[in-house]
C-alpha cells in the first residue's frame, strides 16, 4: 500500500512568510494581515522547524529570503495563486458561470475581429475556457439545432430560432495572378463555369452547397488556406472573403475575376444563442461584447 503524503507545512504558513517578504518585515505584514506580531513571528519560526532548513535571516529591522526560502518561497507563491484560483472557480462554479463556453463561428467571420472580442472577454472570463469551432453552411445550422454550443455564429438562422446581424462579408472570386486558364479581363459566368472551383467543405452532416457553384469541376477542401495553396499552383479559382484575400491581392500573388453583371456576393452574419432559456452569464458577456464590437444595441 502506498504511503499517504502528509505535508509539513500550511498554507496559511507560506501567505505569512509572503507577505513578511513583501512588506519588508514582520510589523508591516502584522499590520496588513491583522494579526500580531508574534503570531507571525512562531508562524515563520514553526515553518522553518518543520522544514528543517532556515527561509529567512533578519537584517537590522528587515527580513531576508535566504537562498533556500527564495526558491521554496517562489515556489510557494504559484501554489498560493492556484489555491486562490481554485477557490475562485468554485465561487464561480456556485454562481452558475460557465466554466467553459463553446463557440461555433461561421469561417467566414473575421478572425481579427474575433481575436479582439475574445482578448477584450479574457480580463472578465473568471477563468472560464473559450472552445471555438470553425463551421461551414449546414455545420452551425445543425450545432445550433442539436444545442451543442453556447454561441454562434452563422449565416443560416434555423426555424425556431431569433438572431441579430452582426456584419455582412463580402465574398469576391480569385485566381493566380499566372493563372492563364482564365481570362484577365471580362468574362461571363458560362465561361467561368469551365474552370476548376476551389470550394470549402460544409462542415455539417447535410453537406449542402451555397453560393455560386456552377462550375461542374471542383475540388473540396477544409479551409481557406488549403484554397489559396491550390491556387498558388496557378489552377483553378475560388470565392473568398474579401478580408482574407486582400493581402494576397496586395502582393499580386492573386487577381481578382471579372465576371459580368457579377463579380462579388454579400453574405450577412448572425450571432444566435441556441438555448437562451439556459444561457449562462459568461455566454451573455460574450454576446455582449460581439453587439459593442459591431455597434449594435440588443
Amino acid at each position: 500500500m502506498d504511503k499517504i503524503f502528509r505535508a509539513k507545512s500550511t498554507l496559511e504558513q507560506w501567505r505569512i512568510l509572503q507577505s513578511v517578504v513583501d512588506y519588508g518585515g514582520y510589523a508591516k505584514a502584522a499590520e496588513k494581515l491583522n494579526k500580531s506580531q508574534s503570531s507571525l513571528n512562531h508562524a515563520v519560526a514553526k515553518l522553518q522547524t518543520q522544514l528543517g532548513i532556515q527561509l529567512l535571516e533578519i537584517k537590522g529591522r528587515k527580513a531576508f529570503l535566504t537562498n533556500a526560502g527564495e526558491t521554496m518561497l517562489r515556489r510557494a507563491r504559484q501554489i498560493l495563486q492556484d489555491v486562490e484560483a481554485l477557490e475562485s472557480l468554485a465561487d464561480t462554479l456556485n454562481k452558475g458561470w460557465e466554466p467553459e463556453i463553446t463557440c461555433s463561428v461561421e469561417l467566414i467571420y473575421p478572425k481579427e475581429i474575433l481575436y479582439q472580442i475574445l482578448k477584450q472577454f479574457l480580463p472578465q472570463s473568471r477563468g472560464s475556457r473559450i472552445k471555438i469551432i470553425d463551421a461551414v453552411i449546414s455545420g452551425s445550422e445543425e450545432a445550433i439545432n442539436e444545442k451543442t454550443v453556447d454561441l454562434a455564429i452563422t449565416n443560416i438562422v434555423p426555424k425556431g430560432h431569433l438572431a441579430n446581424t452582426l456584419c455582412s462579408v463580402k465574398m469576391i472570386p480569385v485566381t493566380s495572378i499566372n493563372n492563364t486558364e482564365i481570362s484577365s479581363d471580362e468574362i461571363s459566368q458560362d465561361q467561368l463555369a469551365n474552370s476548376l472551383q476551389i470550394v470549402i467543405s460544409d462542415t455539417g452532416k447535410a453537406k449542402r452547397s451555397q453560393g455560386w457553384l456552377k462550375a461542374e469541376q471542383r475540388w473540396t477542401v477544409a479551409n481557406f488556406h488549403e484554397a489559396l495553396s491550390i491556387l498558388a499552383t496557378d489552377i483553378g479559382f475560388c470565392w473568398i472573403p474579401e478580408s482574407i484575400a486582400k493581402p494576397y491581392l496586395t502582393r499580386k500573388e492573386i487577381r481578382k475575376i471579372k465576371i459580368k453583371h457579377y463579380d462579388e456576393r454579400h453574405i450577412p452574419l448572425h450571432l444566435v444563442i441556441p438555448d437562451r432559456d439556459n444561457v449562462g452569464p459568461a455566454t451573455l458577456l460574450l454576446e455582449k461584447l460581439f453587439y459593442q464590437y459591431h455597434q449594435l444595441e440588443c
